[in-house]
């Protein structure tokens, strides 16, 4: 990429904070363009250019594309059960401000984009580990929203001559783990948020949705990759893509499981801290156990997950939170 500019949409949030980080460790100049809805300015890091705005305003992302050499897209809502409940938010923001998006990346004539999908696009599994062949079926309108934007990048491809890759998270986890970006979450919903806001006080309990599944301890089995890896496998995906020209739909994953019981016992050792944990009924649909078959991020990106161990992943949000634990 001869333009080492690098517009991250949804840059100052979770996950995207942590791609600007590796970017510009990695010689990249990110850029991010943010609303702020949920990102927070306080996670970008020295010396990269922040531009507040919105893709759902079509003249601000055309603006902000001028002199770009590659798009990463992270920006949208992500809230299954929200999704459900308010779908108009869900096909603004995730649908028709991608619409936008591309629109605008076609006419500045920008080739190579890098989308963050989800495992959500998948649905239950059929059979597991699960990989990019496994059937598509989502079950809540986030998940769609992520598939409607594949297929229209795969359009855009087609008839644009635009690139892209596709990176299917699993559940992204953890914090920096060099502890500069330690901007929470607002409003979490994700276990390990919960946890750690049991762990300082803001919640008088956890809550675990079932301990009645067919899994070894009886609750939920999830596929937990931590946010820095995260970031590495989209630097590895903007390489690849400059060098190969090619079109990829890649797992992120860690191809094993933790069990919800799991993650809230470990953060109660390592932490030293106790909080009460309160059993309920099921949550509807929720599967027994999800976990990824990533072995086409390895082959074409030399991905290798580093720190999704749980201790890192339980430390670092720890830190995050203000808990500093010494090894």
């Amino acid at each position: 990429m001869n333009n080492n500019k690098v517009l991250v949409v949804g840059g100052a949030g979770y996950i995207g904070s942590h791609v600007v980080k590796e970017l510009f460790k990695n010689g990249y100049q990110p850029i991010v363009f943010d609303n702020l809805s949920t990102g927070k300015k306080e996670n970008i890091i020295d010396g990269v250019l922040f531009i507040e705005g919105d893709i759902i305003n079509y003249d601000q992302i055309k603006e902000a594309l001028d002199g770009v050499g590659a798009v990463i897209h992270l920006a949208g809502l992500k809230s299954a059960g929200q999704s459900m409940i308010e779908p108009e938010k869900y096909a603004t923001g995730n649908i028709s401000g991608t619409i936008n998006l591309l629109n605008a990346v076609s006419l500045s004539g920008i080739k190579n984009i890098i989308f963050s999908s989800s495992a959500a696009v998948y649905g239950n599994p059929k059979y597991l580990p699960i990989d990019e062949n496994h059937p598509i079926e989502p079950i809540n309108f986030y998940g769609q929203t992520k598939l409607i934007t594949e297929d229209l990048l795969k359009w855009y491809s087609q008839i644009k001559g635009i690139n892209y890759v596709a990176l299917r998270y699993f559940n992204a986890v953890g914090y920096d783990v060099e502890g500069e970006i330690k901007g929470l979450e607002k409003n979490p919903s994700n276990l390990l948020p919960v946890v750690m806001e049991a762990i300082i006080g803001q919640r008088d309990h956890v809550e675990i949705l079932g301990d009645d599944y067919d899994t070894p301890d009886g609750t939920c089995i999830r596929d937990y990759v931590h946010v820095s890896d995260l970031a590495d496998a989209h630097v590895r995906a903007l390489k690849y893509i400059d060098q190969e020209n090619k079109n990829i739909i890649v797992n992120l994953g860690t191809a094993n499981g933790l069990s919800v019981r799991q993650i809230v016992e470990a953060a109660k050792k390592i932490s030293k801290m106790d909080f009460p944990v309160k059993i309920s009924p099921r949550r509807l649909g929720d599967p027994a156990k999800i976990f990824s078959d990533s072995t086409r991020a390895r082959e074409l990106l030399g991905w290798q997950p580093k720190h999704s161990d749980l201790d890192t992943i339980i430390k670092t949000t720890l830190g995050a939170y203000g808990i500093i634990i010494n090894s």
